[in-house]
């Protein structure tokens, strides 16, 4: 599984050639590219609503739109897309030569930041390359996008439990979701062998040391290898 950072919360995943785009904002410090630049991913997976996260969908509208059904009706409505998969929280679909797990996140989630209209309930999207079961595998590799998220007791609980990511991006910018401290807890709780900070340093509300947030890892006692990509740069899950 291949994962690349391309800033903020914008993550592009690769699993044995099928592609997600998850989150396309590329107006932010991290990247170089344009939505131009970028080739259309088969599925593009949107956490919620504000315009960090769905600014740039308009440019994929050749990839299958994944979200809760609020979102992907938005998307085919206003946005010009004709292929969706509308899901829902706990449920899991299969896509391509992945499987794509919908979990709650706490944030709200009014459509570009407005309040005029609500468009479902925040995400995040755990994708592996096993069907989850009960039953451990250790021969999969999950990756779990957490989207704009505060800490929540289900990731100890549910994910780090039933789902098992063996690694994690996590918000940890302050102001809108965790900084540094909460995010930290979040890695220790998920049990991930290795963490990506994300959501940081994009606007000035969410400007942090991003060394903060490897030094809060550390305290929890997590054994999680701490990964601060730079922009468009990947790491290779294995």
């Amino acid at each position: 599984m291949e994962l690349t950072w391309h800033g903020h919360s914008t993550w592009h995943v690769d699993v044995d050639g099928t592609t997600f785009l998850i989150d396309p904002f590329f107006d932010n410090p991290f990247t170089d590219l344009s939505p131009s630049d970028v080739e259309d991913p088969d599925y593009l997976l949107l956490t919620h609503g504000h315009a960090d996260h769905i600014s740039d969908a308009g440019a994929f509208t050749d990839a299958t739109v994944v979200g809760v059904p609020e979102m992907t009706g938005y998307m085919e409505a206003e946005v010009g897309f004709t292929d969706s998969i509308g899901m829902n929280l706990g449920g899991t679909v299969e896509c391509g030569d992945a499987f794509v797990t919908m979990h709650r996140a706490d944030h709200t989630n009014g459509l570009n930041t407005g309040y005029e209209h609500d468009i479902g309930m925040p995400a995040g999207f755990i994708i592996s390359d096993k069907k989850p079961t009960q039953e451990a595998d250790e021969d999969a590799t999950t990756f779990y996008h957490a989207g704009d998220t505060a800490l929540m007791s289900e990731m100890k609980d549910v994910i780090a439990q039933y789902l098992e990511p063996d690694a994690a991006a996590v918000p940890c910018g302050d102001h809108f979701t965790m900084g540094p401290m909460q995010a930290a807890i979040a890695v220790d709780w998920l049990n991930v062998d290795h963490a990506f900070p994300m959501h940081y340093d994009t606007f000035p509300p969410v400007e942090i040391d991003v060394e903060d947030f490897e030094r809060e890892v550390n305290a929890t006692g997590s054994t999680a290898e701490v990964h601060v990509l730079d922009g468009d740069e990947s790491f290779t899950l294995e």
